[in-house]
């Protein structure tokens, strides 16, 4: 009996040893966020880009709006779900002028079940969670893009870019920016030309095109 109770409270210790080390999914790429705002923590009053890979590449994203002091919080793979779960370390402690958000595609990705209405909602979770935080700082949403890689998610990106439209035109102090037109040739297929090797993220031409289409909507 006590060799029983010896091996139950072993497996015991080992479970909990296990689930300690276990960390959440994107737990590297926060704690550098913070180590980076540890040395030089950010100024307050800047322009706050947040979402998944198309932004954690735009690594050179403040020489495409030199006028302007961006904050660029990015993490590639990230979904509306992770955005929400670290909102105050990669949004509200910054107390940013004005929120930029890239953000969709990989909730659509990541499975075949998430619909445009769960993923319609989870941005809205998202917008309560920053408005309840700050009240009139200027939000705006960039569509989801199209891109070759991932043609059979085009028309959930189109219902879910326009189901976000309508509920932020009824919403003060927000925009939608719509890139995804801009990335279309005549046919309605994606232009190849502005994406990487792996079809799914951009080059410079893909960026340049962002820039001059996100540009008119920052503040001065």
């Amino acid at each position: 009996m006590n060799t029983i109770k010896i091996i139950i409270a072993f497996l015991f210790v080992c479970n909990v040893s296990i689930a300690q080390n276990v960390k959440p999914a994107f737990w590297n790429e926060i704690q550098n966020f913070k180590r980076q705002d540890s040395i030089s923590m950010p100024a307050k009053n800047q322009i706050l880009f947040v979402g998944s890979s198309s932004f954690t590449k735009w690594t050179d994203v403040q020489d495409y709006f030199p006028i302007h002091k961006i904050i660029n919080r990015g993490f590639g793979g990230s979904t509306l779900l992770d955005l929400i779960h670290y909102n105050q370390d990669v949004i509200l402690k910054y107390q940013p002028k004005q929120i930029i958000i890239y953000c969709g595609e990989n909730d659509f990705a990541s499975s075949d079940s998430v619909s445009v209405q769960m993923l319609t909602q989870r941005f809205i979770k998202l917008f309560e969670i920053i408005r309840t935080e700050f009240k009139k700082t200027p939000i705006a949403y960039v569509s989801m893009k199209p891109s070759p890689r991932r043609l059979h998610l085009m028309k959930k990106y189109l219902a879910a870019n326009e189901a976000i439209k309508i509920f932020l035109k009824e919403k003060p102090a927000t925009a939608f920016i719509d890139v995804y037109p801009a990335m279309l040739n005549e046919d309605g297929s994606p232009i190849a030309e502005i994406f990487i090797k792996d079809n799914l993220h951009m080059n410079a031409q893909g960026y340049q095109i962002w820039q001059k289409i996100i540009e008119p909507f920052l503040l001065k």
